[in-house]
């Protein structure tokens, strides 16, 4: 299937309905990027598919038709979105901008529902949000009937749009129902919306979705800012904390670790090390995860430990790392979870280890779950990939982008093109991963290989069951532990073959033939190694398997923006264009913001963005003509907001 995409060039910008609500109501002089293709083609009736990273600004190409059309007498645009966190919030940052707008979910009472539904059905509501679970019950559709028949139901916004499909990263049959949208109401534009989708994916979401007539927008999935970093799994708890420490200590960051126990155990590490951290994982009272969850978006310098139950949606733009103590599934998740870091575009870090043992579970959770044996394969497929990024040599940005089918072009270029191929080449490099800032060694490794899988096949043959990696080292190694002088297998042709190899370049090996299927790992015999039909070709020398070396001194040791530093990358940043008076009023309007935030309960970047203070604060505005102009001020926050503000700075 091939999708009708649009890669937009930017337009000139004009006096436009949508210019106009972009400047008054949410206070920003020019769109970016394609936004302003999205909205008028929406706007105007238009379907689109649009693929935009995080913080590239996808709301707004559905906020501004909805308002634009609203204005025209066309009702309300309904917005489909799978969390409540990400509803209060949007809603709030609408109310701020002075834009009517409402929620539907399990957080209100039974009156206030009834409220919400009268406005919504006598049109007033320009955007009104609600799950995809409620908006396909026969209550809903039936309300949108109503609204439909008086012309009161303007578009659809479909956000978080991956999630219709099988083969993305976050799969929610529910979604699959939004299918009824177009069966029902034809004739009411759709957008959907994502910031994550590979090529297979945009196929699966315009099939299920019945989108083939609609017009695909496609950004560029960099984000510069972001600096990728992966090291090789030692201690990573102690990993981690060296980390912080050296590079983001005060900070807010967001760590992912695979189970809930190792949640609970990272969390409370880090608060035993004086860092604010929470925890949130599905195991938790939900009232305890939601509080976590808005200490998290409404405070500054938390840190949040989670399982992937956490981050869809998460707009919070100061987030200045992820880090991953597990490895993740595929490059999708990996993409969207390192994606909520560095919104504000500011510098951020994507952070990560992974050994051994992170791609022997996450195949064995492939290959135990009921799925069919295809899918099954392309799941492995995907793992795969997300492995050649970890091992990779290259630049580590140069194969992400390559994956999505996007040619890495660097910052000076005026476009990023899109086309199909990796582009992954290794002369291209970015100068912010760590494969760029310090080049890896690389090392022969077939050697190593053949011995592994000759001393697999050599212990099964001789015991006649299989043993887990440990122990197939020790013996490669030639170490007489206990466990191998009892099974007698230093006696064993192929014991000591392998002592001039470590642990660790073993380690790197097993995990590259795991990842290409040529060993493969038992999990109902306590993670036993096993030959493969794919191990003959190693055996024999067919397939080469280059790695990359070990590091003594691996890069999360080596300082790189500024070693101990306990001022956030954003608050440095904007501190840095600032002389010392300008830097007080800086200080003063976090202050003043932050009391605000607090009495509309909002997370504080709802009312301000630290860019917005900063441009404030340098203009030491004496009058509300002073303020007009300051992006990110509209007219409903310079009506609110406008006389405080210029009391604060007036100190």
């Amino acid at each position: 299937m091939v999708l009708k995409t649009a890669h937009a060039p930017a337009l000139a910008q004009d006096d436009t309905a949508a210019h106009s609500v972009l400047q008054q109501v949410f206070g920003y002089a020019q769109f970016r990027g394609p936004q302003q293709a999205v909205v008028e083609h929406v706007a105007q009736g238009g379907d689109a598919l649009v693929l935009m990273p995080t913080g590239g600004g996808k709301s707004l190409c559905y906020q501004i038709p909805a308002i634009t059309r609203q204005q025209e007498g066309r009702g309300t645009t309904v917005v489909i979105s799978p969390l409540i966190a990400l509803m209060h919030d949007q809603v709030g940052a609408l109310h701020e901008a002075g834009v009517s707008a409402a929620f539907l979910n399990s957080t209100l009472s039974g009156e206030e529902a009834s409220v919400v539904e009268r406005r919504m059905l006598r049109g007033e509501i320009t955007l009104l949000y609600a799950a995809p679970e409620r908006v396909t019950t026969p209550r809903f559709l039936a309300q949108l009937d109503a609204m439909h028949e008086g012309g009161k139901l303007s578009l659809f916004a479909i956000d978080e749009v991956h999630c219709v499909s099988q083969w993305g990263h976050d799969f929610r049959p529910e979604y699959r129902a939004l299918t009824v949208l177009h069966q029902r109401y034809p004739g009411v534009p759709r957008i959907a919306l994502t910031a994550t989708a590979d090529a297979l994916t945009r196929e699966d979401i315009v099939e299920r979705l019945q989108l083939q007539d609609a017009r695909a927008f496609v950004s560029s999935f960099d984000r510069p800012n972001i600096r990728y970093t992966i090291v090789e799994k030692r201690d990573a708890t102690a990993q981690l904390l060296r980390f912080i420490a050296r590079e983001h200590e005060g900070d807010a960051g967001i760590v992912y670790c695979q189970s809930r126990k190792r949640v609970e155990e990272i969390a409370q590490t880090l608060c035993q090390q004086g860092m604010d951290a929470l925890p949130y994982h599905a195991g938790l009272d939900a009232r305890v995860r939601q509080a976590n969850q808005d200490r998290f978006l409404r405070d500054e310098g938390v840190v949040m430990v989670a399982t992937i139950a956490f981050g869809m949606g998460i707009d919070k733009p100061d987030v200045r790392f992820v880090a991953h103590l597990d490895m993740p599934k595929n490059i999708e998740a990996y993409y969207q979870e390192t994606g909520r870091a560095g919104r504000d575009g500011e510098a951020a870090d994507a952070w990560m280890v992974y050994g051994l043992q992170d791609v022997v579970n996450q195949r064995r959770m492939i290959d135990e779950s009921p799925a069919g044996e295809d899918f099954k394969q392309l799941l492995r497929g995907k793992l795969d990939a997300l492995l050649g990024l970890a091992e990779a040599i290259d630049c580590r940005r140069v194969r992400l982008l390559g994956y999505f089918g996007e040619v890495y072009h660097a910052a000076s270029d005026a476009q990023s093109a899109l086309g199909p191929g990796s582009g992954a080449c290794a002369a291209k490099r970015c100068g912010n991963c760590d494969n760029c800032l310090f080049p890896a060694q690389v090392w022969d490794g077939t050697d190593a290989a053949r011995k592994l899988l000759s001393t697999i096949y050599r212990v099964q043959q001789s015991s006649g069951i299989g043993f887990g990696a440990g122990h197939i080292m020790d013996i490669v190694r030639g170490r007489k532990t206990e466990k191998v002088t009892q099974h007698g297998h230093a006696d064993l042709s192929t014991f000591g073959i392998g002592a001039a190899f470590s642990e660790q370049q073993l380690r790197s090996v097993l995990r590259q033939l795991i990842a290409i299927d040529a060993v493969s790992v038992d999990a109902q015999a306590f993670n036993t190694l096993r030959l493969t039909a794919a191990s003959r070709a190693v055996l024999k020398g067919d397939v080469q398997v280059p790695l990359r070396a070990p590091s003594a001194s691996p890069s999360v040791d080596r300082p790189r923006r500024g070693a101990g530093t306990k001022a956030s990358a954003a608050k440095a940043a904007a501190a840095l264009a600032l002389d010392d008076a300008a830097q007080l009023r800086y200080a003063a309007l976090r202050d003043w913001r932050a009391e605000v935030a607090r009495a509309h309960n909002l997370p504080a970047y709802v009312i301000f963005h630290d860019a917005t203070l900063a441009a404030i604060a340098q203009r030491a505005p004496r009058s509300a003509d002073d303020l007009q102009g300051i992006s990110g001020i509209g007219i409903k926050k310079l009506e609110a907001y406008g006389d405080e503000v210029l009391r604060v700075v007036g100190l």
